[in-house]
């Protein structure tokens, strides 16, 4: 398998998920890095022994066959068109862009070009959301008909130093968060055909609780209570709910219920955890675990609690499709349905309509055992 040169654009923290995971693939090779902030890139090249570059010798830079594209979600379009003008593959963090005009302009503009484009989350990638997929693809569910993904807390005021940007157009919880729930149900069931929504935002200003600014309000001016259902293109009806204005609840991340049983799915911001599943005969067991590498905790949280993280999963099988000719899975197709899906739900809490998707994508292959430690080094 050939490795891919890879130059990163953007030095905030998530580059440094991206800097420690990359060699854990055999096909990756960061080479340099580049940010509008020279100290930024100037420290993370030293930190992990990469080269600093400004973004126009990083596009410039013949050693460079991918830019990963990890600025900040309103200028995703603007970087990865760049990225793309200049010849290079892109993969961005998600969300891949913040409308559909946006994204189906990247995608005209790789298909003329003839590059790829590739997006987070990866997270689906996961051992266990690939477990949950194999319950669905051997028929142990039955056709999904239905389920319910919740995604709710209290937003990042009493965390965050700096969260205007979370409650400003942009970001909300669906662009923010949706990605991970959203692709996860498209990789599992299929794509959407249809969203009904209904937004608010609950508190026109915000409290920040910590850091140097803490007693500071912030504006808030997108909804950051939504609620919606999704029909898919094989008749099921999903739930989702996406709130910052919760306090506490108990809904489960991710249910889905089929005609055999109901699976239980874990959190798909991460790649871990247990799936379970309930049978006709009403006894609810763990799946049987399996040997899938993109399982195994590998990174301790902050409350000494250990999780699987894989980021640059889809990056490296993105390096990999290209040398070996066939689509990656966290591909274009993928992302512009699900930036069309998360914009839709918006779009129809303002219209109070049913909004009808006008793009479509295949789910993305499954991903199993042995094909993810065939990505690894």
């Amino acid at each position: 398998m050939a490795r891919l040169g890879i130059g990163i654009i953007g030095c905030g923290n998530i580059s440094t998920a991206y800097l420690k995971l990359a060699p854990t693939f055999k096909s990756l090779e960061v080479r340099a890095v580049a940010d509008i902030n020279t100290e930024a890139a100037k420290a993370q090249a030293k930190a992990f022994n990469v080269r600093a570059e400004t973004v126009e010798g990083l596009l410039a830079a013949d050693d460079i066959d991918m830019v990963v594209n990890l600025t900040i979600p309103a200028v995703h379009y603007q970087v990865t068109r760049q990225i793309l003008e200049a010849g290079k593959h892109a993969y961005s963090e998600k969300p891949l862009v913040l409308t559909l005009e946006e994204a189906e302009d990247l995608r005209a503009l790789a298909t003329e070009k003839g590059l790829r484009v590739g997006s987070a989350p990866d997270t689906f990638l996961g051992g266990a959301h690939q477990l949950g997929r194999a319950a669905v693809d051997s028929g142990k569910t039955g056709r999904i008909v239905g389920g319910t993904c919740h995604f709710m807390n209290h937003g990042m005021e009493n965390w965050h130093p700096n969260p205007d940007f979370f409650f400003q157009p942009g970001a909300g919880p669906v662009l923010d968060m949706g990605p991970y729930y959203i692709t996860n149900l498209v990789q599992m069931i299929g794509p959407v055909r249809a969203v009904s929504g209904m937004t608010a935002a609950s508190f026109p200003t915000r409290t920040i609780s910590n850091g140097p600014r803490n007693g500071e309000t912030v504006p808030v001016d997108t909804p950051t209570n939504i609620h919606a259902l999704l029909e898919f293109e094989n008749g099921a009806i999903v739930t989702l709910g996406m709130s910052w204005d919760v306090w506490a609840h108990r809904h489960a991340e991710m249910e889905l219920y089929g005609a055999e049983g109901s699976l239980y799915v874990p959190d798909p911001n991460f790649f871990g955890g247990d799936v379970e599943f309930t049978g006709p005969d009403g006894k609810t067991a763990p799946l049987d675990a399996w040997d899938h590498p993109f399982g195994v905790p590998n990174m301790e949280m902050g409350n000494g609690e250990m999780r699987a993280n894989y980021r640059c999963a889809g990056l490296a099988d993105m390096a990999a499709a290209i040398d070996e000719g066939r689509e990656h899975r966290c591909n274009i197709d993928l992302a512009v349905h699900v930036v069309e899906v998360m914009t839709a739900i918006l779009k129809s809490g303002e219209t109070r309509e049913w909004v009808t998707m006008t793009t479509t994508c295949t789910r993305p292959e499954a991903l199993s055992p042995d094909e993810a430690r065939a990505l690894m080094a």
